[in-house]
């Protein structure tokens, strides 16, 4: 059963949630898919899984397709009953978001052809993403790009950087070791079993953003400023602040 309609929570339901993003240069070109998985382990520890993949050749829509289709099939095998589980998939591509809630059945029933009676693009992952979403509760949050939400952003720096051929390091571990401690600020406060930030932060003004390369750390008056120094380098870290004494701490933060 896939929801696109956010709705109040079985608070029993173990909360899986993963962001995507796609990027090509070029349309076609070559392009980077990244994906960014919350999830609870088997002693309920939250964890952190990114994701990256690239084509040679290919376009924008297609990684974004990759993106959820492989980071839904990373998590296959995790939980025994996923009927236990709910999946919360962040994407800002209308695209993906209404081909896997809306069109996709069409195209099922006509075999793979379009309302335009043409084949429909792209179906070889459309294919895998029907697999990757049959049997699960999936409810889907359509973001806006390139906005500062973190979780979002980071799979943006991941797919950018594999586009590139320099896929940046990928974090696999606890989430209290993971570089983006808001990473669940984006979540609303149905989602009472994910923990959230006690120090949330993503919803006010922002006072600045602070950005570290390769061990220098610098402020931006702008997320555009940000994100152009740290998209696509490795190990970079970036975050949002809300005040000066904010500002502080997250260099104090960064520089240790």
């Amino acid at each position: 059963m896939n929801r696109q309609s956010s709705k109040k929570l079985n608070s029993e339901l173990k909360q899986v949630i993963l962001f995507t993003d796609g990027s090509s240069r070029g349309n076609p070109g070559p392009g980077g898919w990244g994906s960014v998985m919350v999830y609870p382990d088997s002693h309920g520890i939250l964890k952190v899984d990114e994701l990256g993949g690239r084509e040679k050749v290919t376009t924008n829509n297609r990684m974004e397709i990759s993106a959820v289709a492989f980071g839904l099939m990373h998590i296959d095998g995790f939980y025994e009953n996923l009927g236990e589980v709910l999946f919360i998939i962040y994407t800002d591509s209308s695209y993906v978001l209404n081909g896997a809630t809306k069109w996709i059945h069409g195209w099922k029933r006509n075999n793979w052809i379009s309302s335009t009676k043409e084949p429909v693009k792209n179906q070889d992952l459309w294919e895998e993403l029907s697999l990757a979403i049959e049997g699960k509760n999936i409810e889907w949050r359509l973001v806006p790009g390139h906005a500062g939400v973190p979780g979002n952003e980071r799979c943006d720096v991941i797919a950018t950087s594999f586009a590139d051929s320099s896929p940046v390091d990928l974090y696999k571990g606890p989430i209290s070791k993971y570089l983006l401690k808001d990473i669940l600020d984006v979540l609303d406060t149905n989602h009472a079993d994910i923990p959230r930030n006690p120090n949330k932060k993503s919803s006010s003004k922002a006072y600045s953003y602070i950005s570290m390369v390769d061990g220098d750390v610098q402020t931006h008056a702008t997320w555009v400023e940000c994100e152009a120094r740290v998209k696509g380098k490795s190990g970079a870290r970036f975050k949002k602040s809300s005040s000066p004494q904010d500002e502080a701490e997250i260099i104090r933060q960064f520089s240790v």
